[in-house]
């Protein structure tokens, strides 16, 4: 029998979570998380995680599994997962629901990941020299003037995926994306090719309307529940908000705050408020380009069951 796998998408804030957790209890399923920021175990409150009551009632993997010292990568997930997904296989035959929004690491899992080589020595030198000096605006002003594909396709805010294609442009004179597309040849690779597996995608999404009014409570309450005392224990750690990690959304605008960038409360509210409709755009941009069948988790239940069950039985 086939290994089903029920992928769960989506933009930041939309109910992946709970409606991974709901389809899981009612199929005997596993969850794997794709969702970079809840790998780490230092970082709770700004990551939305399932509760440890629901990480005891369901089997979660890849959540709290890593430390922000020693941050992980595509190619080390890709690694790791897959693995699991057949050592989970072997074990039983009900489905493995896979959840996040990080796209980029789901794609390692669905098509493959390409071996990209490593940037010289002395092009990392020159691209810490440089970010340090004028922070993440060059990088964005080279990529724009030599792969606008890659320009288009990063977010912002992700400095490390920025700057990976700006030393990759250094070292080779040749745009990132071009390597990028030779991925595409490699789709009969694939591991779900390879091991067999039986995917649905499924993809929540609300209206823009309705999701800046859930994003500006879910940022109320990251810090009602002490997302600031968090990031203050992280320093007395040792954390010095450079830690891969504490670049995402939510802790790097705390860093700012404490370190005096952002004036107050209402300021850093704000920030990250505008910080996750960003993410969100970002996201959907990148989720545009995948097959998958999308549903309102608000709305879409009956759709959605029907659909799962479905797939199980085929």
């Amino acid at each position: 029998m086939k290994t089903k796998i029920i992928v769960v998408s989506g933009p930041t804030a939309t109910g992946k979570t709970d409606m991974s957790i709901r389809l899981a209890k009612k199929y005997n399923a596993s969850i794997i998380n794709f969702d970079s920021l809840l790998f780490y175990r230092e970082i709770s409150i700004g990551t939305a995680k399932p509760s440890l009551q629901e990480r005891k009632e369901i089997p979660h993997y890849m959540i709290d599994s890593h430390s922000i010292f020693n941050p992980i990568n595509a190619a080390d997930y890709f690694q790791q997962t897959i693995p699991l997904i057949i050592e989970l296989s072997k074990k039983s035959d009900n489905p493995i629901i896979l959840v996040g929004g990080s796209g980029f690491y789901l794609q390692t899992i669905l098509k493959g990941m390409f071996d990209s080589k490593t940037s010289p020595d002395h092009v990392v030198e020159k691209s810490n020299k440089l970010y340090q000096q004028e922070g993440i605006l060059p990088f964005l002003e080279i990529l724009k003037a030599h792969d606008q594909a890659s320009y288009e396709r990063y977010h912002e805010n992700d400095h490390y995926r920025i700057r990976r294609a700006v030393e990759h442009w250094w070292s080779t004179k040749t745009p990132f994306s071009e390597s990028r597309e030779q991925m595409e040849l490699k789709k009969q690779t694939a591991p779900p090719i390879v091991y067999g597996w039986d995917i649905l995608h499924l993809h929540l999404d609300v209206n823009k309307e309705l999701h800046w009014d859930i994003i500006q409570r879910r940022t109320s309450k990251m810090l009602e529940n002490g997302i600031v005392e968090e990031v203050k224990g992280l320093l007395q750690q040792g954390a010095t908000g450079n830690e891969k990690p504490l670049k995402s959304i939510g802790y790097l605008e705390v860093f700012k705050y404490l370190n005096g960038e952002i004036n107050d409360l209402d300021g850093l509210q704000e920030r990250i408020n505008i910080s996750t409709r960003q993410l969100a755009k970002a996201q959907r941009t990148w989720f545009k380009k995948v097959e998958k069948m999308s549903y309102n988790p608000l709305e879409d239940w009956d759709k959605i069951e029907s659909q799962v069950q479905e797939f199980l039985t085929l």
